[in-house]
């Protein structure tokens, strides 16, 4: 890595099951999956040596973790308690996603992992039920915030406006915000099954419009405000909705320290539809194709050994003796 790049982990709510102590310890950026992990009682391959998450009720785990990360600024002023990050790397959720999938597959929990400004988003279980009208794309996003129901008609813009691109993808990822707890809210029900869920999401509105604006102007402190009233607000109702029994957590960081960068696509570059794929890269598998595959290549082996061994019977059979039509018919001659 190229250094030590700063950031801050923050626990906005979470249940008495779960204890995380006040202090000032630094935690790795590559272990907040592994945070993430033991919250909802799963193992991780090492130990984490992190002062900062105690040993908690081991038989009453919360029903969900919701992780917010936030791109573009170091802190912010939420309510919880915080604690710098080390080594602010990109990390992903998908080992979690992944052992909530393969003990409670029966169940489909809810998994939902979304990146609205790149058009970024993962469903498994429950989660294809209950966001089927999600907005994802940024076309999508931008006509859902023009609709009569969307943030804009109660949220104080202040010094942003209506008319920029940069400030519409910064509303427009706390509209996803909004539409989440409100389609959740629908299907309570499934808040309060025996399975967890699993919710990751990665705004980065509020970096786009510091570099639109800098981060001195006032543009960006009201994006900061706002967003940190709307985080509040979400982190409240989805720990409501869980019944007190969900882990919220909020990543902010600076800019990700990484020797490779990962390209994003802006809500300015809306009308580019060309993907560029210079290395002619497949698709990535998801856990299901080792599955399919296995069942593909023996059903097609036991019809073709299936196929050989009739042909085989077929080409020597004696149809004097091996079939019971001609045997019939003998024996009808004989006594005609």
């Amino acid at each position: 890595f190229l250094g030590v790049c700063g950031g801050e982990f923050s626990i906005l709510r979470s249940p008495q099951s779960v204890v995380f102590r006040d202090g000032s310890w630094p935690i790795p950026g590559e272990r907040i999956p592994d945070v993430a992990a033991l919250t909802m009682g799963f193992s991780v391959d090492e130990d984490l040596p992190w002062p900062g998450l105690a040993v908690g009720d081991l038989f009453h785990r919360p029903q969900a973790t919701v992780l917010v990360t936030v791109k573009g600024v170091d802190k912010l002023p939420v309510k919880g308690l915080s604690y710098p990050i080390e080594n602010a790397v990109p990390f992903s959720l998908d080992s979690v996603a992944n052992a909530i999938h393969t003990l409670f597959s029966e169940e489909m929990p809810v998994v939902l992992q979304l990146a609205p400004s790149e058009e970024r988003v993962y469903m498994v279980g429950k989660a294809n039920a209950v966001f089927e009208d999600l907005s994802v794309t940024l076309r999508q996003l931008r006509s859902r915030l023009f609709q009569d129901s969307s943030i804009l008609s109660s949220l104080p813009l202040n010094s942003l406006s209506r008319n920029n691109e940069v400030d519409l993808l910064f509303l427009s990822e706390l509209q996803v915000l909004h539409d989440i707890t409100s389609l959740l809210s629908r299907h309570k029900h499934l808040a309060r099954d025996h399975s967890p869920d699993l919710y990751s999401l990665e705004l980065s509105g509020l970096d786009e419009v510091g570099k639109r604006y800098g981060e001195d102007s006032q543009q960006f402190k009201d994006a900061s405000q706002i967003l940190v009233d709307s985080l509040q607000k979400f982190a409240d109702e989805m720990f409501n909705l869980y019944g007190g029994n969900a882990v919220v957590e909020v990543v902010a960081v600076k800019e990700f320290n990484s020797p490779l960068s990962r390209k994003t696509r802006s809500i300015l570059q809306a009308s580019q539809s060309k993907k560029e794929n210079p290395y002619n890269l497949a698709y990535p598998y998801n856990y299901d194709y080792s599955v399919i595959f296995n069942i593909v290549l023996w059903m097609m082996i036991g019809l073709a050994l299936a196929v050989i061994v009739i042909s085989y019977n077929l080409w020597n059979m004696d149809p004097g003796y091996d079939s019971i039509i001609y045997r019939m018919t003998n024996q009808k001659i004989r006594m005609d």
